[in-house]
């Protein structure tokens, strides 16, 4: 009995350290999952494009994180994340947030690939979070030009002093040759207090190809949630080389009652063609949805969006591109969200 009683303790002691270490450090495994049933169409324009029903992921994905105290106050993170299609089979391994940095007092470091800070600006505005055929890319951002997730970067992220925050990020330029030197830096600033947060974003984009030496955006935007209701905005300014500078706006309400969430958000862009062309792009997008909260990680969502254009617009579906210039994409969507 006293041999078993001895080898046990062995065992346990053998045991112990490593159990102790990933309950001090956790590897956490994360998820969401995320389908829509969308009926769409595209009027207008020389080819309109009938109606039609689709199948279509919202960024469903699969991650893994952790950090490890490496004393001194000093950790040590990775993530992993993937993207994956529930409805076919047609991802790549890692293509989402992925990298491994330290964080302290000072802030966190890290690299990798990740969103940009630009990018990171329009999530709080946007009632459906950058995803669905109503999501911010159907007129800001350039139309998904400025909403990146940068490979090869750096990024630098503040800690929060009296509601202050900050975020910059700067790629390698890997992709440098004789003629051009391309690289992307990134950067916001955050101020989040009560019900209160404004933000500011900047991104600069250089020698993008051999004909646009730099892309550049400026993006405001202000949120207040008051109660029931959460209203926000966001003003933006895009300049390309060889294009008239491109002026969007969007602004977007939320009102919850209970597990029911209803949602309105208007986006509108102008201008942003090639400079001297006799018409300029211009859009406006109105959409309408409704949430219901089953719990904390499961979710219905509805919604209804409609695309108009002028005779240059460009402005399609945030997610999921129907049409073409000139025309005038419309549709319903219903789905179900689940994170885990």
């Amino acid at each position: 009995m006293n041999k078993k009683l001895m080898a046990l303790a062995v065992a346990g002691a053998c045991v112990a350290p490593a159990a102790m270490a990933q309950t001090a450090n956790p590897v956490t495994l994360y998820g969401r999952v995320y389908v829509m049933f969308e009926s769409v169409e595209a009027k207008g324009g020389a080819a309109p494009v009938a109606s039609r029903s689709r199948v279509s992921d919202q960024s469903s994905l699969l991650g893994v994180r952790g950090t490890e105290d490496l004393g001194g106050g000093l950790k040590a993170f990775f993530q992993l994340e993937t993207a994956f299609n529930p409805e076919s089979n047609s991802t790549t391994f890692a293509t989402r947030n992925s990298g491994v940095g330290l964080q302290g007092g000072w802030g966190s470091f890290v690299m990798g690939r990740w969103d940009t800070p630009y990018k990171v600006v329009g999530y709080g505005p946007d009632i459906w979070g950058d995803l669905t055929i109503a999501g911010i890319t159907s007129a800001l951002h350039d139309r998904g030009n400025f909403d990146r997730r940068e490979q090869n970067v750096l990024q630098y992220w503040t800690p929060t002093w009296a509601g202050f925050s900050a975020k910059f990020a700067q790629t390698a330029n890997e992709g440098k040759t004789a003629s051009l030197n391309p690289s992307t830096f990134s950067a916001n600033v955050v101020y989040a207090k009560g019900p209160v947060k404004l933000q500011y974003g900047y991104e600069k984009q250089k020698d993008v190809s051999a004909t646009v030496s730099k892309e550049e955006g400026n993006e405001i935007t202000g949120e207040f949630t008051w109660g029931s209701f959460k209203l926000a905005a966001m003003v933006e300014e895009i300049k390309k080389t060889g294009s008239t500078k491109q002026k969007n706006w969007l602004a977007s309400a939320l009102y919850t009652m209970g597990k029911h969430q209803l949602a309105y958000q208007h986006q509108e862009s102008k201008d942003g063609g090639v400079t001297g062309a006799a018409l300029q792009p211009e859009c406006d997008i109105d959409s309408f949805g409704y949430f219901y909260n089953w719990s904390k990680r499961s979710q219905l969502v509805a919604l209804y969006t409609k695309v108009d254009n002028n005779a240059a617009g460009v402005c399609r579906f945030g997610a999921g591109q129907l049409g073409g210039t000139g025309q005038d994409p419309q549709g319903f969507a219903i789905g179900i969200k689940h994170v885990f």
